[in-house]
């Protein structure tokens, strides 16, 4: 069998936000996956390969190549790509764009959560940062709450115009307390590892998406707003042991492990989800080589249905 290759454009063009989603809680219905990850190191470059297996759907590798002088010779820093496995013969069955997979991964991830966590007739939202992920954002959660109204917050105000200029009705908040407190849904994408977004902002009823955090230093939002919201993830073995978000608070006795209310592994038993208009729900997007796999393997099914 010849594999298929997935480039970016055109894989893309066959892709729906609300569909994956639903992919990707189905896939949480399959048992649970097993999920390695290997660093290799050339001074300042770097190769991150993430794997994962799920009994049922297959076995992906996602490699990313990160080498950061890349820039000066008009290159990308971050490059690579999946290579996604049959679960019944260990054949080579498609070799997918990264940017592709972890573009869809990322925002489907958090729009998962929002079609949860979030009130049904939110309108306001809010996104900080204005780097590539909130672009996606954008995107995936125009496509669930078509009636919203988007404002961004950037730590550089020329970025957050750059980027409404490019998305029409989009508009720019110039002080971020203000903009937390009159959202519906707060998404923030931001490089922080100080906490941007405090938890004395937030009012009854919103939704927090933290998406940016991926390191045991880096954090979006401070104790408090731990505190205050019923708080789920995307996977409790990906998160809270490796990422500052909650990595940090647990370390200081601010927070509790069994303070998560629920991830995506409990959708089939009905604890992810909202249980009143008034409560403030937050959500870390962790991602995970496991949501690679069902993302890809997502893909996949579409390119082949044409």
């Amino acid at each position: 069998m010849t594999p298929t290759f997935i480039p970016f454009a055109e894989g893309e063009a066959r892709l729906d936000w609300l569909r994956l989603t639903e992919a990707l809680e189905s896939g949480h219905r399959l048992p649970r996956a097993e999920i390695g990850d290997t660093f290799l190191y050339r001074g300042k470059d770097t190769l991150l390969s993430r794997s994962a297996w799920i009994d049922g759907l297959g076995l992906a590798v996602k490699s990313a190549t990160i080498f950061p002088g890349n820039p000066a010779a008009g290159k990308p820093t971050v490059n690579g790509g999946l290579c996604l496995y049959s679960d019944t013969d260990g054949m080579l069955e498609a070799v997918v764009d990264f940017h592709l997979v972890t573009k869809w991964k990322t925002a489907g991830d958090s729009l998962l959560a929002a079609r949860k966590l979030a009130r049904p007739d939110s309108r306001k939202v809010l996104i900080v940062g204005a780097g590539t992920v909130a672009t996606s954002l954008l995107a995936a959660y125009g496509a669930a709450f078509p009636q919203a109204e988007f404002t961004v917050w950037n730590r550089s105000p020329a970025g957050a115009r750059t980027l409404a200029a490019a998305h029409p009705g989009v508009t720019v908040a110039a002080d971020l307390e203000a903009a937390v407190k009159a959202a519906d849904i707060i998404a923030s994408a931001t490089m922080a590892t100080e906490p941007l977004i405090r938890g004395d902002w937030l009012q009854p009823g919103q939704h927090v998406d933290l998406i940016g955090a991926y390191r045991p230093d880096m954090r979006e939002t401070d104790n408090r707003a731990l505190q205050r919201a019923r708080v789920f993830v995307d996977n409790r073995a990906t998160v809270l042991d490796h990422i500052g978000e909650l990595k940090i608070p647990l370390a200081e006795g601010a927070f509790a492990r069994e303070d998560v209310v629920a991830d995506y592994y409990d959708l089939p038993s009905g604890r992810f989800r909202r249980e009143s208009d008034d409560e403030i729900t937050l959500f870390k997007n962790g991602g995970g080589a496991h949501l690679d796999l069902m993302t890809a393997r997502h893909i996949l099914d579409a390119w082949n249905a044409g």
